[in-house]
């Protein structure tokens, strides 16, 4: 079922959100609420999606890039759960992204870490271990950051770089772009076992 998706404002986007038990990982409603993430991020052409982006203030996310036409510079990322995740950097390497969120109806730009390896379980329960680096790496510290209850409004090192949608795609865009490549080039292959 696609779900509504809470906007900036709505206190679902701030609140503290609840770790996950290894019971309740196979329950109906957590994998109800992992299927129906799956889907709306899907529909809203979303690189990944938190709980509380759904109204559930639960830690659990979502990452994936396929053929995504909202972010067609992203490199493809398999769809992974990620249950009560915690990240941890490699190294001291950040690089300047531009995001966007569906929560958020503007971009930005901020730092990321460029390489992280993430703990979390996944959607059976198991523990997963997984190194991401550059936009990967991005994307889940993106998510992380939604189940701390942060938002990219709270990251973004310069409040000059704030821009609609529309005009990201018509004035920003390819400078984007070019700016990233290097980062994405570097960072082949994104993910690894940890």
């Amino acid at each position: 079922m696609i779900r509504t998706i809470p906007q900036i404002g709505d206190p679902v986007l701030r609140a503290a959100n609840l770790e996950v038990s290894v019971e309740a990982v196979n329950s109906a409603e957590i994998q109800t609420l992992i299927d129906d993430m799956i889907e709306t991020m899907r529909h809203a052409n979303g690189a990944g999606i938190a709980a509380n982006q759904v109204g559930v203030n639960l830690r659990v996310c979502i990452i994936g890039v396929e053929a995504n036409e909202r972010y067609p510079y992203k490199p493809a990322l398999p769809l992974t759960v990620l249950v009560n995740p915690v990240v941890h950097q490699i190294g001291t390497e950040t690089y300047l992204n531009n995001e966007g969120c569906l929560s958020v109806p503007i971009r930005g730009d901020l730092l990321r870490m460029m390489s992280i390896k993430v703990r979390s379980w996944d959607r059976t329960g198991r523990p997963f271990e997984q190194i991401y680096r550059g936009l990967s790496a991005g994307t889940v510290q993106h998510e992380v950051d939604h189940l701390d209850g942060k938002l990219i409004l709270d990251r973004v090192t310069d409040p000059t770089s704030f821009s609609t949608w529309e005009n990201f795609r018509a004035h920003e865009y390819d400078r984007f772009v070019d700016r990233i490549q290097p980062v994405i080039a570097a960072t082949e292959p994104r993910t690894e076992p940890a």
